[in-house]
């Protein structure tokens, strides 16, 4: 065997989209791998031509400027986070765009004031140009929405605040 049979043979694996190609004649042994090394310098080259992506800030507006100092809770005052006596959220189940209504004319599903049961639709989610109806899960009342129409939202993003029944 020469370098023309090997020639040969490598045209042949081009031909019918071959990989790989083993052969063993008497003492000679002879295998083909196309595509067993990778270029990393052409990688490095084209993700140097990818632009970077793109994240949405979950809060709205300007960052909180940093407090110069904290002061002290009043007392009866709740913790950061903490919510009422009565009070619970619904948060997004999902990542995705949030719709108050089924659509831009529709009155919104939930407002605040609204009487919701655990049934209740109180939004739309659209993921992955899906749409979602959203439960509120609680029975109560619509006591605050959180979030503005159109708006992107993170999983466990707080949407609304009910006052429990």
């Amino acid at each position: 065997m020469d370098f023309r049979d090997i020639k040969k043979i490598v045209e042949l694996m081009d031909q019918h989209g071959l990989s790989q190609f083993k052969l063993e004649q008497d003492d000679t042994k002879l295998e083909l791998k196309k595509g067993g090394e990778v270029d990393m310098k052409a990688i490095q080259q084209w993700m140097a031509s990818v632009p970077a992506p793109q994240y949405m800030p979950s809060y709205v507006g300007a960052p909180p400027a940093p407090a110069a100092a904290t002061p002290a809770p009043a007392e009866g005052a709740l913790p950061d986070g903490a919510l009422p006596a009565g009070v619970k959220e619904v948060t997004s189940p999902m990542v995705g765009t949030f719709y108050a209504a089924s659509s831009p004319d529709a009155e919104p599903f939930a407002a605040i004031g609204t009487k919701v049961t655990a049934d209740s639709t109180v939004c739309i989610i659209e993921a992955m140009k899906v749409m979602n109806e959203i439960k509120s899960e609680i029975a109560g009342e619509i006591i605050e929405v959180l979030v503005e129409n159109g708006t992107a939202v993170q999983y466990g993003e707080p949407l609304f605040r009910v006052k429990t029944s």
